[in-house]
């Protein structure tokens, strides 16, 4: 951690020196407990495992095959090194025409070619986190703010408020409707901003969910439409984990659903899409956001910004010939998705064997795990008490549920697409030794607290190393914690 001194803050800005980042949350914390002690197979076989990661390692053979067998698609290869100059001059920020055009055609696949987008209505930015601090900067003044589904990803704390002003005020949803968001809960959340005089101009959705690892239903998303509607604020969803879906019910876009309605009843200058190639492709490092607006004035203003903040034209240009190669996105989508499945499965049964229940998830690169009954009270301060027992006994880099500004303490998620095989079998064995010594508090063994709504809790008395053979033969062949030591 980076402590300012008083006089360094009064030479610089109140933003720059605020706490705005959110690095002292505990989902931060997590991280610097792995970096000051990461587990390493032969150099540090007791460190900790990162599984607050949510990085998608699992299919990394295939683009790099891809990418072996398209040397053109790089400017610096010799195959491709006739189109260096053009390349690296200055371009459109607007974005190569043969990017946002592959890109409008890669999101349109993921949704199954139910719905269209216009290439001139993609805006980029770095990463999903520029492009959600753009929209938040394009669509609400400092002090304004947007309602939020929870428990919801921390970083949009960082992400939409640090730099602009904005703030987030959490919509309550709880485990025993499996977190389903509801017409009553955005109605209260709303009310209660308009009794602190607060006003809301949005409303922001993750869909797939992270950290629930769920897809929203059309029920819910007509719902959530007619709601921002009759409010007339603006609805962002951020899609980031559209392809990631590898289970029943398939992801339903809010594209989808504005199909539906005609201008009168859904006016669809409210209606704005967040993305990124970081999760469905694996591509964090390559700094691939991406805006997606109905509203022509937010285009245009977006454009504008996206200057502080744009795209390599030598990413641009590799991604569109990969991303134009439809053979390759079509066995992508559907091996990724095979092999999420079969990570999630080996993954959550490992679990289920130790006595340990899951929120019932079918996407994104986490699940929801439930520990309740290990805490000593229902309270913040216990879950805190005992991640810290998994951060620094245990040794793996979990999240805590309050993180994600959960209502209900004992929820974490756990991150399984980030590391290899054998380091989730060492993680599945440390957590059934530390299950079958901790003694479960009496307060917490009630009927209320063991019922669990919506969970996957496996009957199988199958032994940990059954479950391990089922994994995939295609786990990445080298550990991101391998290789960040």
């Amino acid at each position: 951690m980076v402590f300012i001194s008083s006089n360094q803050q009064q030479l610089l800005s109140k933003i720059a020196t605020s706490d705005g980042h959110g690095e002292n949350s505990p989902y931060f914390e997590g991280w610097k407990a792995y970096d000051s002690d990461p587990y390493h197979p032969t150099r540090n076989p007791s460190g900790v495992i990162q599984m607050g990661l949510a990085e998608n390692q699992l299919s990394f053979d295939l683009v790099q095959t891809w990418v072996m067998n398209n040397p053109e698609a790089s400017i610096c290869t010799s195959e491709g090194i006739h189109n260096f100059q053009e390349i690296a001059i200055y371009q459109d920020y607007h974005g190569l025409p043969e990017f946002r055009n592959a890109v409008a055609r890669f999101m349109e696949k993921i949704r199954g070619d139910r719905v269209r987008f216009d290439p001139d209505r993609i805006v980029m930015a770095g990463g999903a986190t520029g492009a959600h601090e753009m929209l938040a900067f394009c669509l609400a003044d400092p002090g304004e703010a947007f309602l939020v589904p929870t428990p919801y990803y921390p970083g949009y704390d960082r992400d939409l408020t640090w730099r602009t002003g904005v703030k987030l005020l959490p919509v309550i949803c709880e485990s025993s409707s499996g977190f389903k968001i509801t017409r009553e809960a955005m109605e209260e959340a709303y009310e209660k901003a308009k009794e602190n005089k607060v006003k809301v101009k949005g409303l922001l959705l993750n869909n797939p969910s992270n950290p629930l690892g769920t897809v929203l239903d059309w029920e819910t998303l007509r719902t959530i439409v007619k709601f921002i509607n009759e409010k007339q604020i603006h609805l962002i969803c951020d899609e980031i984990y559209s392809a990631t879906v590898f289970n029943k019910p398939g992801f339903i876009s809010i594209a989808e659903i504005i199909e539906e309605y005609d201008q009168d009843s859904c006016n669809r200058d409210l209606i704005h899409i967040g993305y990124s190639l970081s999760k469905d492709l694996g591509f964090p490092g390559f700094r691939i956001g991406i805006l997606y607006s109905y509203n022509d004035t937010v285009v245009n203003c977006a454009r504008k910004m996206s200057s502080f903040g744009l795209i390599s034209t030598q990413t641009q240009y590799l991604i569109a010939s990969m991303l134009s190669d439809e053979n390759f996105v079509d066995n992508f989508l559907s091996e990724s998705s095979e092999r999420l499945s079969k990570r999630h499965a080996v993954f959550t049964r490992g679990l289920a064997q130790a006595g340990i229940g899951t929120l019932k998830s079918n996407s994104g690169l986490f699940f929801w795990m439930d520990l309740r009954r290990l805490l000593e009270d229902s309270t913040v301060e216990a879950e805190m008490k005992l991640w810290r027992i998994i951060i620094h006994e245990v040794k793996l880099n979990v999240s805590p549920g309050s993180s994600f500004h959960c209502s209900e303490p004992g929820w974490f998620r756990v991150c399984f697409a980030n590391m290899d095989d054998e380091s989730m079998r060492i993680a599945l064995r440390r957590i059934h030794k530390f299950v079958a010594q901790v003694k479960v508090p009496e307060p917490l063994t009630s009927k209320k607290h063991c019922r669990r709504s919506k969970l996957e809790v496996s009957l199988s008395f199958r032994r940990l190393e059954d479950i391990m053979s089922m994994m995939s033969p295609h786990s990445p062949m080298t550990s991101p914690l391998v290789r960040a030591t």
